[in-house]
């Protein structure tokens, strides 16, 4: 069995929903953040939150957990700003005590979810697994603390892991049924289609005169699909035994400029955005995409969908949610 740790949010269910197909699956999650709906029947649902060290424990006892796979966490950049303890407490403090009862019960194979904020503000260029690794917010240094303590893990205990850097995730499952539900959203695709179904007055755009081609940052957008059946890829060869400590970037290797986001989004819903240009927000580098390269060679992972797809999915499950 496989126990999926935040397997009711956004990245998580998308995985569940592929893992369910393959393997005997146990979701636990607080519901903080995700939502019970988005949770694939097949699995063992379990409400609970990860620093609740009994009931880790009596998971753990009770089922026979071949690997876990760690989405949960708090993400927000800005609110981390804010209240770092949060984020240490929560992202450090709780994956430490997850690791320490997988020990106990001898199960030493974990994915765990990090993210491209490790790498902070790169130098320029795709960015690879061996570029600087500065995070500027709390929220990029507690997954990079996590990452190094499963180096450690390994080093000492035997953990074996494997840790993937996400870039930007988008859209939605094909099936309809789960897609991205965040509040507060704070992801380009969905906002603008809130947008463009009436929800928002406007799009802000932060920004018009990057050295970019169209003066807009440019950012990696995979999709969630890609990035699911990056975290399968991830399982089979720690489960295989043909990986042991790495880390690998989830992208999509090509980068596209906030405004052309915008305009593939029109594209697909036949509608036009009122967009309203704002000053930069300090910190947003103008180019960030991924070099996929590594996964690709090491797992054969390579994402499937482009652009269009992402907007397409996304629209058809936000349109689903507005006729609710």
């Amino acid at each position: 069995m496989i126990l999926v740790i935040g397997g009711a949010g956004y990245i998580g269910s998308h995985f569940v929903e592929e893992l369910v197909e393959r393997e005997s699956v146990i979701v636990l999650d607080n519901l903080s953040t995700g939502f019970r709906r988005l949770v694939n029947e097949k699995a063992i649902f379990i409400e609970g939150d990860l620093a609740d060290r009994d009931l880790l424990h009596s998971i753990f006892t009770k089922y026979p957990i071949a690997a876990v796979v760690h989405f949960a966490a708090a993400s927000l950049v800005g609110e981390s700003v804010a209240n770092p303890q949060k984020y240490y407490v929560n992202n450090v403090g709780a994956t430490l005590q997850l690791l320490q009862v997988m020990l106990e019960n001898q199960v030493d194979k974990i994915v765990f979810s990090s993210t491209a904020a490790t790498y902070g503000i790169p130098d320029g260029g795709k960015i690879t697994e061996e570029a600087a690794v500065r995070p500027i917010n709390p929220y990029g240094r507690s997954k990079r603390m996590v990452e190094l303590i499963l180096e450690d893990y390994h080093r000492s205990y035997g953990m074996n892991y494997v840790a993937l850097r996400y870039f930007n995730a988008g859209g939605a499952h094909e099936n309809g049924r789960i897609g991205e539900m965040h509040t507060p959203e704070t992801h380009l695709i969905p906002i603008v289609l809130q947008h463009l179904l009436g929800e928002r007055e406007s799009v802000s755009v932060y920004g018009t005169d990057y050295p970019t081609r169209d003066g807009t940052c440019i950012r990696d957008y995979v999709h969630v699909t890609d990035l699911a059946h990056a975290h399968l890829a991830s399982l089979e060869a720690l489960l295989g035994g043909t990986v042991a400590a790495q880390v690998f970037n989830v992208g999509n290797g090509a980068g596209f400029s906030v405004g052309e986001v915008i305009e593939v989004c029109e594209a697909i819903t036949g509608r036009k955005a009122d967009v309203k240009f704002e000053e930069r927000r300090q910190g947003d580098p103008a180019y960030l995409v991924a070099s996929n390269e590594k996964i690709k060679e090491r797992l054969g992972w390579q994402p499937t969908y482009k652009l269009p797809d992402m907007i397409r999915t996304a629209w058809k499950w936000h349109t689903s949610l507005a006729d609710e």
